[in-house]
């Protein structure tokens, strides 16, 4: 099945060259996309709260955004609805993860300079947070002229799996030319035991089934999020995927203070993929997992027979 990518659409600059990202990936990725048009995002219909009536004329006032939006629609190179909602509920984004399963939400990083847009952003990225959504946030300095081609995966030592929807983003990941580089950032001293179990948590995932062993580095820093900025910075990648766990330092990926840092400061499109189970950890696999990458290493350095 196809990929779908559900991008909040508007009229903006900001949310125009998030359209324009979302083309060109879903064109490189065989995918279609779903312009998706809301004004608010809540936990609670807030319809409830308002005299009868008000929800029809709501609606009947976007009647020339629908019109605007088809014909953005028809102006892209891949194949594009239109979804419009008044307010993104929980119930609606699970309809349209069902009806365009599998699904990543594509959302435009948050303009610090317009406020209403920034807590809709918020809003909407809360939300999709609950529901365990693939989300995308795209930073307007990202290139509209080409799919990602160096690709950080920020990892930390705890295995973790994923489930399809999130597995589905794999072809992104195998585009010709991309180049994959698994990044461990610790704290207080360098890991290198940390940095190899890393990269055998995504080797398990089964997200870099079929590539080639991804680069794995690793960096130190007190604050996580200046420590995977610093390896954005260092390694030039311009796509980080960062994985939404149940525990552990990125599970306060999605809480509202860290969100508001990457819908507005980081300079590259963030994938947030949520982890859908947690493995126990072992001391044994941990050796092996070490052992295996330095047999990796080794074997890649040896002459050719």
């Amino acid at each position: 099945m196809a990929l779908s990518l559900i991008v909040f659409a508007g009229f903006y600059p900001p949310v125009r060259r998030t359209v324009e990202y979302a083309d060109v990936l879903a064109q490189a990725l065989s995918g279609q996309l779903v312009l998706l048009h809301v004004n608010r995002a809540s936990l609670f219909d807030t319809n409830d709260l308002v005299a009868e009536g008000y929800h029809p004329q709501e609606l009947e006032r976007q009647t020339d955004t629908v019109a605007i939006l088809y014909q953005q629609a028809a102006g892209l190179r891949t194949a594009a609805t239109v979804e419009v909602a008044t307010d993104l509920l929980p119930a609606v984004a699970q309809d349209l993860a069902r009806r365009y399963h599998p699904a990543l939400f594509v959302l435009s990083q948050a303009d610090e300079d317009r406020p209403v847009a920034t807590d809709l952003a918020g809003s909407c990225a809360e939300l999709l947070r609950a529901g365990a959504y693939p989300l995308l946030v795209v930073s307007p300095a990202a290139s509209a002229e080409h799919p990602p081609r160096r690709i950080l995966i920020a990892a930390d030592r705890e295995p973790f799996g994923l489930d399809q929807e999130a597995l589905s983003l794999r072809p992104l990941l195998a585009l010709p030319g991309v180049v994959v580089i698994v990044a461990h950032v610790s704290s207080d001293v360098e890991d290198d035991g940390g940095c190899a179990l890393a990269l055998r948590a995504v080797q398990a995932s089964g997200l870099v089934d079929g590539l080639p062993t991804p680069e794995l580095r690793g960096y130190e820093h007190e604050h996580y999020d200046q420590g995977l900025l610093a390896a954005v910075q260092d390694t030039q990648a311009d796509l980080v995927i960062m994985l939404a766990r149940q525990r552990s330092y990125l599970s306060n990926v999605f809480h509202r203070s860290i969100t508001a840092q990457l819908l507005a400061h980081y300079p590259v499109p963030v994938l947030v993929l949520p982890v859908a189970a947690e493995l126990p950890i072992s001391e044994s696999t941990g050796f092996a997992t070490a052992a295996q990458y330095a047999n990796t290493v080794l074997t890649g350095l040896s002459p050719a027979s």
